[in-house]
């Protein structure tokens, strides 16, 4: 079928994961992420996402799973000008980001670590103060993440989930637990809200990549 000239395959989607180039720094966050337990996104995934926020012009921007710097460093990196606000319940998760942050150089003031549950901390922040919220946390939330997003970041500003392919379940109908549903639900819903610009990116684990319209 003609159709099939334009899929991509797997050679080739390794290819473009591969071709983002990552330092000693982000190696070492990396790292640290593996000795926790902390699966961060993709080096795909982190390039797309750090684009955009250069793009955006991002000066504030919000994340959830701070993890230890992986995506917070891109992100920091690409935005020059942007400060940082990233959740995490676990603590000594922020801690390695902290370290990981100074070893990159970033100035303390270009970011602001907040431990505790992503709802709660996200139903302080102010509305509209955002250009670019990451949402990398509980899959079984995400739907809740979005209402909060969509309040927390200006118009024409963006809002990114990781993993919006989940291990490629999202795409099998057959896949039903929890998880998978929360994000085949959260990407329907983007879909049908005609306030909302979205794509969904084949990039690592899939970037749900969204625009907030007006």
């Amino acid at each position: 079928m003609a159709g099939d000239d334009n899929m991509i395959n797997a050679a080739s989607l390794a290819y473009a994961e591969q071709y983002p180039r990552e330092d000693a720094v982000l190696a070492e966050a990396r790292q640290r992420a593996s000795v926790v337990g902390v699966v961060p996104i993709g080096a795909g995934g982190a390039a797309t996402l750090a684009f955009l926020a250069a793009a955006v012009g991002a000066k504030a921007v919000v994340e959830i799973g701070t993890g230890t710097g992986v995506s917070g460093l891109w992100i920091l990196r690409a935005a020059p000008d942007a400060v940082l606000t990233s959740v995490d319940l676990e603590a000594e998760h922020q801690r390695h980001a902290r370290e990981v942050f100074g070893l990159a150089g970033v100035p303390s003031q270009r970011f602001r670590l907040i431990a505790g549950a992503a709802l709660d901390v996200m139903s302080r922040l102010a509305d509209g103060n955002y250009d670019l919220a990451f949402l990398d946390g509980d899959k079984v939330e995400y739907g809740e993440y979005l209402d909060e997003a969509i309040r927390l970041v200006r118009p024409g500003g963006l809002i990114c989930f990781d993993n919006a392919l989940w291990h490629d379940r999202v795409a099998d109908p057959a896949q039903r637990d929890p998880e998978t549903t929360a994000v085949r639900d959260l990407i329907q819903r983007v879909r049908d809200d005609e306030t909302l610009r979205a794509i969904v990116l084949p990039v690592g684990d899939g970037l749900l990549a969204i625009q907030k319209l007006g």
